[in-house]
């Protein structure tokens, strides 16, 4: 069978629009499967907490980073201690140290990998976006717990100590806003 030029070039550019497609499509689709399965560190969402809590314990770590935004952003206490199935408490400070408010977003993680699927949220912060006013602190609450499981999974049962890794980033009306304000900048210093 021989296919026609223009054949051929229909099913390429069917090809490259397909590609292109998928490669926008593999970050939230990636990001979703991380969310539901815990994978690659990935604290999991919980609706409740678990009925049942044992008598081990584990060190919780809260690490706290800023990319890009002019924000302070700390962890009230830098560690707790609970017991697996408890449910912990813990705070963290923002400050918005600009003169203008900032709309900014928190991605989370969790150290080692493998507690991430038995690390879960019941309240976070980082579900949504966070206006901050200017000059303004902010106390954040997040509710969480390890879950029981994590306690016979063959590969995670040794962890004793987890990290609650977290990354305040600008969020896209932070970054239009921004370039907005730089593009008025930019024309009345070209204008004067």
């Amino acid at each position: 069978m021989k296919l026609s030029r223009n054949a051929v070039a229909i099913v390429c550019v069917l090809g490259v629009m397909g590609m292109t497609g998928a490669s926008f499509a593999a970050v939230p689709l990636y990001r979703m499967f991380c969310q539901v399965t815990g994978f690659d560190g990935t604290v999991k969402k919980a609706d409740k907490a678990p009925d049942v809590q044992l008598d081990q314990t584990v060190l919780v770590r809260f690490d706290t980073n800023v990319r890009d935004l002019p924000m302070t952003f700390r962890a009230e206490q830098v560690t707790q201690r609970v017991r697996i199935g408890e449910t912990g408490m813990a705070f963290f400070d923002v400050t918005n140290t600009s003169d203008k408010p900032i709309s900014a977003k928190a991605a989370y993680n969790v150290v080692p990998e493998r507690a991430g699927p038995y690390f879960q949220k019941l309240q976070c912060f980082c579900f949504d976006e966070q206006i901050i006013q200017p000059g303004e602190t902010m106390k954040f609450p997040v509710q969480y717990f390890v879950a029981p499981e994590m306690a016979t999974d063959r590969e995670s049962r040794g962890v004793t100590e987890i990290t609650l890794s977290y990354t305040f980033y600008p969020t896209e009306r932070f970054q239009q806003a921004a370039n907005g304000a730089q593009t008025r900048a930019q024309a009345t210093g070209a204008a004067g």
